[in-house]
């Protein structure tokens, strides 16, 4: 898995920073993109990468704030003229997020009198608990403390099964084919009078990631409950410790805050974004600089930043 801040502002576009969207890259899990927010330019900014449209299949809103859905219609619409369903293996999308989110978007395209060349899929949301599972992933959401209903997103994605040994099988004296699959999905084997069991050539089960994703909140408990254990807490930092009254009253957090729920959550990595225009060059580092001191994994993001999730 891979994560890719496309924008890292509040509010409203800068220089250097367009609003909210972040993409979560399973293309080796699942060869899917997940986007978590869509503000405006968000299809502007995704042109500056790799990412191509039809690979993302769910979009995650975390509230109807123009800073988080004003990019929707204008990337909705341009997903149809993205590639065919003939060399796609994704066509229709998922779109999750609160109450009066299909509203929005199906008033935009009626209005626009836009087409759409795939399904929407509309889960609109409003209490906390498991919103999606499969067999290889799973989404929580929990209500966070902003002005208006938003939410966080915990994705957890399932235990994988330990590698196979094949040069322990090849070396034991069974020949390179189907029987390796067979080991790998559980089976024994025999071959030549040898017994081959499954637990003797399969390592440990790996531990799946888990990665959090917030929306605008003030500090809360369910932003601690969705962080818990996480490899990756993407968290809101919009101001500075000192202006922690003025974050309260906007419901927002410091990076201060954002840190002691990471620190409470015992989350590996914190990475803050929703970063007023206030924050340029060394106000920049500052931020990074209060939340290191209470959890010292912290980083704060610009757009384009990119890293993988180990």
């Amino acid at each position: 898995m891979e994560i890719q801040f496309l924008g890292t502002g509040a509010g409203q576009p800068s220089r250097t920073r367009k609003t909210q969207a972040i993409a979560l890259k399973m293309l080796d899990e699942r060869n899917e993109i997940w986007l978590f927010d869509c503000g405006e330019a968000t299809q502007h900014q995704i042109l500056e990468t790799s990412i191509r449209p039809r690979k993302i299949t769910k979009i995650f809103i975390t509230h109807l704030h123009g800073d988080h859905i004003f990019g929707l219609p204008g990337f909705l619409s341009s997903r149809s003229f993205q590639g065919s369903s003939k060399d796609e293996e994704h066509t229709n999308l998922d779109l999750y997020g609160p109450k009066g989110l299909k509203d929005f978007v199906m008033t935009a395209l009626r209005v626009s009198g836009t087409r759409l060349g795939y399904r929407i899929n509309f889960y609109e949301l409003d209490e906390a608990g498991k919103i999606f599972e499969d067999d290889t992933f799973e989404v929580y959401a929990d209500i966070l403390d902003h002005t208006i209903f938003c939410l966080g997103y915990r994705v957890v994605e399932k235990d994988r099964v330990g590698e196979l040994d094949a040069e322990a099988l090849k070396a034991a004296g069974l020949p390179f084919g189907p029987l390796f699959g067979k080991i790998k999905k559980g089976e024994t084997v025999e071959y030549e009078e040898k017994v081959f069991r499954p637990e003797d050539y399969i390592g440990a089960d790996k531990r799946g990631k888990v990665v959090t994703i917030l929306g605008d909140t003030r500090r809360t408990s369910s932003a601690v409950r969705l962080a818990a254990g996480a490899d990756l807490l993407v968290h809101e930092a919009t101001y500075e410790a000192k202006e922690s009254k003025m974050a309260r009253r906007h419901g927002h957090s410091t990076a201060k805050q954002a840190a002691d729920v990471a620190r409470e959550a015992a989350a590996n990595r914190l990475i803050l974004t929703h970063i007023s225009a206030r924050y340029v060059g060394p106000l920049v580092a500052q931020l990074a600089q209060e939340a290191r001191g209470i959890h010292e994994n912290s980083y704060v993001a610009k757009d384009f930043y990119e890293e993988k999730i180990d």
